[in-house]
């Protein structure tokens, strides 16, 4: 299983809109990296919703309910969609500050490539972020 986050400016779309939605397909990639993380899901992969530019912070969990395919907002091939459904609102928004301070993520692509908008994840990265947004102690 792969792990990933997504980003979205709350006021375009928001997790409590995505919640009302129940599923959605997530569009509007433009960017060639983030493209191709799009097409490295696969249906069942666990990914993390972050809210960017208001709030930046991780608020929930989807998963991947439908793999790659034509982005249906433009005729350019080269831009592809997922289907994802949300999972669970985590109890602890994570922030980007908190995200920054802890050691165990470091690495991750979220502070390391800050404007992309697809990001993979290790296990350790979206575990550590769970159960930081659990409210669970993580040593």
């Amino acid at each position: 299983m792969n792990h990933f986050l997504v980003k979205s400016e709350p006021f375009k779309y928001s997790w409590e809109q995505f919640l009302s939605d129940k599923q959605t397909f997530w569009d509007g990639v433009r960017n060639y990296q983030a493209r191709n993380n799009l097409q490295a899901m696969r249906k069942g992969d666990l990914v993390l919703f972050y809210h960017s530019n208001e709030g930046k912070e991780v608020v929930g969990i989807a998963k991947v309910v439908k793999e790659h395919y034509q982005d249906p907002t433009t005729a350019d091939e080269r831009w592809v969609v997922v289907d994802l459904a949300p999972v669970e609102t985590l109890k602890k928004p994570v922030t980007l500050e908190t995200i920054k301070k802890d050691p165990v993520l470091q690495n991750i692509a979220l502070v390391r490539q800050g404007r992309l908008s697809v990001i993979p994840l290790t296990r350790e990265e979206f575990d550590h972020i769970v159960a930081l947004g659990s409210g669970i102690f993580v040593d």
